[in-house]
């Protein structure tokens, strides 16, 4: 049994897919969290685990690298993890090299690198289910002698699969106890210059031919199903039913459990009014907090089953494929390949897009995706969008099945990427200038998602939502009720009593400016709100629209605002937001990836010319069309 008060640090390091997160996951359950690196905008994943005999250890779930080199952000922090040269960061104690056992030459030649700082190193084989189904014969004794390391094979999705795996961390921690001069120092490690990688190269080839007794055979199904997902004609049209199909079902799977927490906050307003005395706290918690908040809440499910597919969609090797499809498309407007993945990760977030855009090597590339990547239709603006489609778009189907509202959040999406290509296309012609280097990327085979790293990862992004609802949100909607309501109107006052507010105040004194579009003082009043985090802009409606109500707002926002805005207004008021300035976070995430203030004023500024503009055109012309 160890010593209860030491505790081991062991870092998980691997290719980028090679089943490392879902290692982490089944063998921390729970028991994990997720923060940045000290100084830079890096996902920083710990859990604990609980060896066989007893020992806790820390284990770190490090970005995913190909070498030790550091020719990307995300593969300098693992590579200064390892070697014990990140700031106000632990070095590990032991390294557990994850490889993909159906694809080993890159990581090979990673583990041999990790072999030469002088840390203990464990190679996990991972995926040899799937290596044995292809006929991938490894001689695992053998690749422990020529690697000089424990090999242990696992496969991550079954708890079972981690077993052997808990024991040689049970042996490593062991030894390393068992030795009084262990410290946690810096690593020693020197990058090799051309004739060394042409060395790695032979002794990864050596290694491979005196190990792997067969090479295995080309998965079937993945050739069958590649020819027609990277067809040159039928792949993106695969791609496009994919994505309809995706936002078709944001819609009509989410009206059941959203209509249940809608119905919850109602009851939890009425109940609020029958106990709450009349005044100023019922006020506060039916009008502020719980008509704020709950405007929010009811699209978690349509914000869920959006990461649901995300998610699958990665587990199952589809996004690779997409990049590898869209790299010849976009690389007629200045994109790189490797752009389309931080992309489609902005229409969950445009957070962890333009965190993603680090695996893009070369720094104009990796701008330029950073600058676009708040175009993609982030799931904030999913509640603005479904609010205004609920109010103004009738429920009926196109064509007998396709829904209508569906069809018009995809026009919306579709209008964002249209945007992205054209802001592309412009900036890799004027202010960043340069040729696009090659895409090499590995695709993986078709596996299907595991169901444990599906539940962890809904339940992170719906963890990271609700706590947005519970404190951006609220936050701001207590400020946002305090100013719609004081001071109070003066005696004998006519009119709604928001107009004598400070809220009111700041919405009439804005509201010329953007007059020309359409928005009257309430939308101006949500807009500039909706600066802290975009869906505050709906919570902000419901609380200007319940104050304004006599008896409180116990009715849908939804038909609320379709009585009172015309069809113009609603028009405009999509537009804007297909093009809206990001929320602050996304604009210190910038400047913290840029190191500069300038990008992230460029981001904001040509977004919300854009936005003007296209609000502008939209509501003269519906004007014209409708007569309004």
């Amino acid at each position: 049994m160890s010593d209860p008060n030491v505790r081991l640090r062991v870092a998980l390091v691997g290719n980028p897919n090679s089943g490392k997160t879902a290692l982490f996951n089944a063998l921390t359950g729970s028991r994990q969290r997720v923060a940045n690196y000290a100084g830079v905008t890096v996902d920083r994943k710990l859990g604990m685990l609980r060896t066989p005999q007893g020992r806790e250890l820390e284990l770190v779930d490090l970005p995913g690298t190909y070498s030790l080199r550091g020719r990307s952000p995300d593969e300098i922090v693992a590579r200064d993890v390892i070697l014990g040269r990140a700031e106000h960061e632990t070095p590990p104690d032991l390294l557990v090299c994850v490889a993909d056992a159906t694809s080993l030459r890159l990581v090979l030649r990673l583990a041999l690198e990790l072999r030469r700082t002088g840390r203990p190193v464990i190679l996990a084989l991972n995926m040899m289910d799937i290596a044995r189904r292809r006929g991938v014969d490894i001689d695992v004794e053998a690749l422990s002698a020529e690697l000089g390391v424990p090999v242990i094979p696992t496969v991550s999705l079954r708890r079972a699969g981690t077993r052997a795996l808990l024991e040689a961390l049970d042996h490593g921690a062991a030894r390393i106890e068992a030795n009084p001069r262990h410290t946690r120092t810096a690593a020693t490690w020197r990058e090799p210059d051309a004739a060394g990688l042409r060395a790695l190269d032979n002794a990864v080839q050596a290694i491979i031919s005196r190990t792997v007794r067969h090479p295995g055979r080309p998965a079937g199904f993945t050739q069958w199903l590649d020819r027609l997902v990277l067809h040159p004609v039928l792949g993106p049209v695969i791609l496009l039913a994919v994505l309809f199909f995706v936002f078709q079902a944001v819609f009509s799977w989410a009206e059941v459990p959203m209509d249940l927490i809608a119905a919850g906050f109602s009851w939890l307003q009425h109940a609020i009014t029958m106990v709450v005395p009349a005044g100023p706290l019922r006020s506060l918690l039916v009008n502020g907090l719980i008509s704020g908040v709950g405007a929010v809440v009811v699209f978690l499910p349509q914000i869920l089953i959006l990461f649901l597919f995300i998610i699958l969609l990665e587990d199952f090797g589809y996004m690779a494929r997409a990049a590898f499809l869209m790299d010849r498309t976009m690389g007629r407007v200045g994109l790189h390949g490797r752009a389309f993945i931080p992309l489609l990760s902005s229409f969950a977030c445009a957070i962890p897009g333009i965190m993603a855009a680090r695996v893009i090597g070369n720094p104009r590339d990796r701008l330029l995706t950073t600058l676009i990547a708040p175009l993609m239709t982030c799931s904030a603006r999913i509640p603005v969008y479904t609010l205004l489609i609920a109010a103004f778009v009738p429920r009926r189907s196109v064509w007998g099945m396709i829904n209508l509202q569906g069809l018009v959040m995809f026009g919306l999406y579709l209008a964002g990427i249209v945007s992205a290509v054209g802001v592309a296309w412009l900036l890799k012609r004027t202010l960043l200038r340069g040729s696009l280097e090659p895409l090499l990327l590995e695709l993986p085979d078709y596996k299907l998602p595991g169901l444990r790293n599906l539940y962890h990862g809904l339940v992170l992004r719906a963890g990271f939502f609700l706590r947005r609802a519970g404190t951006i949100i609220a936050s701001a909607m207590i400020v946002l009720w305090f100013l719609s309501s004081y001071p109070a109107p003066p005696a004998g006052a006519t009119g709604p009593a928001i107009d004598y507010s400070f809220a009111g105040m700041l919405g009439h004194v804005l509201q010329p400016a953007l007059a020309p579009v359409g928005f009257n003082w309430e939308i101006v009043v949500a807009l500039v709100t909706g600066l802290a985090a975009r869906e505050v802009m709906v919570a902000a409606l419901g609380t200007v629209y319940a104050v304004d109500a006599a008896t409180g707002a116990t009715h849908g926002l939804a038909a609320t605002l379709a009585a009172q805005w015309t069809l113009p207004v609603a028009l405009a008021l999509l537009a804007w937001y297909v093009f809206a300035p990001q929320c602050m976070s996304t604009l210190a995430v910038t400047q913290r990836e840029t190191n500069s203030w300038r990008w992230p004023a460029v981001m904001a500024g040509y977004m919300l010319v854009l936005a003007y503009v296209a609000a502008f055109g939209t509501f003269h012309l519906a004007r014209l069309v409708t007569g309004v």
